[in-house]
């Protein structure tokens, strides 16, 4: 959710293309049906309840629970990082975790950025397509939204790395996973009046998800499409 976050706005920010077609969409009719399941549960439960924290909850205080979440997040960046041989990124991840988690009271804070140790992005579906594993189509999943087949199967690595998933009892580790979920949520929010606004609002969100895959996989260093003619990561060449 967070890197729909970041793509959305990326989308905003860049323009994506909405004509309903792509390439890598072989499932669209599927994968429509289920986006407007998703849509219909997240209207009628996920952003009423997103709305009700952010009313009730002060700023300082969202940002602490969100800077919470973000550094146990810094595990799974850890580990991801090292999986790529990005072993200076991983140690960077760790010294965040280190000092956010001790200086920082826990994450509340975040201490580590002032510090000039920026914060790291990356899951197993970015170190899966380091270790040359493609792509695959597109695919909106129920409940999970949008996602690709590597990402699909990267997901329960993704879940082996979240400390959150050592919580017992296991309705611990749900309520967390929930309550991670909710303010992740209400960072979405503000973008949800342009996203409404999309000629089509499906592909919007297809094309922002696509695009912001592609500028993690590639750190953000895209290829130039006058030196690539095509970019087989995510394109039929």
């Amino acid at each position: 959710m967070k890197g729909l976050f970041f793509s959305l706005a990326l989308c905003v920010l860049t323009g994506c293309a909405t004509s309903g077609t792509n390439s890598n969409d072989p499932y669209e009719d599927f994968n429509r049906s289920v986006y407007k399941f998703n849509r219909g549960l997240d209207k009628a439960v996920l952003q009423p309840v997103a709305k009700g924290y952010q009313a009730v909850t002060p700023d300082p205080v969202e940002t602490g629970f969100s800077n919470f979440f973000d550094n146990i997040g810094d595990v799974g960046n850890m580990v991801n990082n090292a999986l790529q041989f990005k072993l200076g990124d991983a140690a960077s991840d760790l010294g965040r975790f280190l000092i956010n988690s001790t200086i920082g009271l826990a994450g509340f804070f975040d201490p580590a950025s002032a510090m000039g140790l920026e914060k790291s992005d990356e899951d197993f579906g970015q170190t899966l397509a380091t270790w040359g594993v493609g792509s695959g189509p597109y695919l909106m999943l129920p409940f999970l939204g949008p996602s690709t087949m590597r990402d699909t199967f990267a997901m329960p690595g993704d879940n082996y790395l979240d400390p959150f998933s050592e919580v017992k009892p296991e309705r611990d580790e749900y309520a967390l996973k929930g309550f991670r979920l909710l303010i992740t949520r209400a960072e979405l929010l503000e973008l949800e009046s342009q996203l409404e606004s999309a000629i089509d609002e499906y592909a919007f969100v297809r094309d922002a998800y696509l695009q912001n895959r592609k500028f993690k996989v590639y750190d953000g260093d895209l290829p130039l499409d006058d030196v690539f003619e095509c970019d087989p990561e995510y394109e039929e060449c």
